[in-house]
């Protein structure tokens, strides 16, 4: 299945989704027009069939964060940059970060700002060798936003957040995944193959366990031990009772390999 839209490409084939921002002229930066898209797209993943969400970004870079250009700065008619994170971006992040499904992200070029974050809320991101990651906010007298401030921190550490968001110095992919950004950075000719090849393999695990983990290790931050032992408990009793936990089981017992639906 593909869907006609002219900021994001769009398609579903095998129970993988593909989203691909598709604005290379300006760096695939983001636009109301794209964050509409961006919402369909994302109605067509929950709407269901797809076990795995890949998101990249077309032409040598994946996201530079909002296209300032469409914002207006001076006068009584300056944009409300409050207004426009509750519109756009936190919803954006929130239903990246709770889809129940894994989200894997290929970042091939520069990500900054918002371009950043996003690709920080996913669940999975591999980096192409010559990609960087950098929080340009400072420059402009404005504050990380797009999960930001949440997930740096909870990545980096509080010390090397505040030096990236205070200096706004850039991250090569390789230093990122030795910090604990992302997962993997690889060769720029081996990004494309290797990010279709987890997702393809993502698509054929229990999709509803998977997005049970999610579930829990967004909680578990804001929750002490104890509580966060509780939520264990209650998500694996859901868990439990899926198609997939039966199958998962029955072929250990059999020793063959497991066949999950998704269910």
């Amino acid at each position: 299945m593909s869907t006609d839209f002219q900021t994001i490409v769009f398609t579903v084939k095998d129970n993988v989704a593909r989203i691909t921002l598709n604005r290379p002229q300006s760096l695939n930066s983001f636009t109301s027009q794209m964050h509409a898209e961006l919402g369909a797209a994302l109605d067509s993943v929950e709407e269901g069939g797809v076990r795995c969400l890949l998101l990249g970004g077309a032409g040598r870079g994946f996201c530079s964060g909002q296209d300032l250009s469409e914002l207006q700065v001076d006068g009584d008619g300056a944009t409300d940059l409050g207004a426009l994170l509750d519109r756009n971006y936190n919803v954006l992040i929130r239903r990246i970060s709770t889809l129940p499904m894994p989200v894997v992200c290929a970042v091939n070029g520069i990500a900054a700002g918002a371009g950043a974050n996003l690709a920080l809320a996913c669940d999975i991101v591999y980096a192409a060798r010559s990609a960087s990651f950098i929080q340009p906010f400072c420059r402009l007298g404005l504050v990380p936003d797009a999960g930001g401030t949440w997930v740096l921190p909870r990545l980096v550490g509080r010390a090397r957040a505040l030096a990236l968001t205070l200096l706004g110095e850039k991250v090569s992919a390789e230093q990122a995944e030795q910090w604990g950004m992302i997962w993997k950075c690889v060769d720029d000719d081996q990004l494309a193959p290797a990010t279709e090849k987890l997702a393809q393999h993502l698509a054929t695990q229990p999709t509803r366990g998977l997005g049970y983990i999610k579930q829990a290790l967004l909680s578990a931050g804001a929750n002490t031990l104890d509580a966060q032992l509780d939520v264990e408990r209650d998500i694996q009793k859901l868990a439990a009772l899926s198609e997939d936990y039966r199958e998962g089981v029955n072929a250990f017992l059999e020793k063959r390999a497991p066949e999950f639906r998704g269910r």
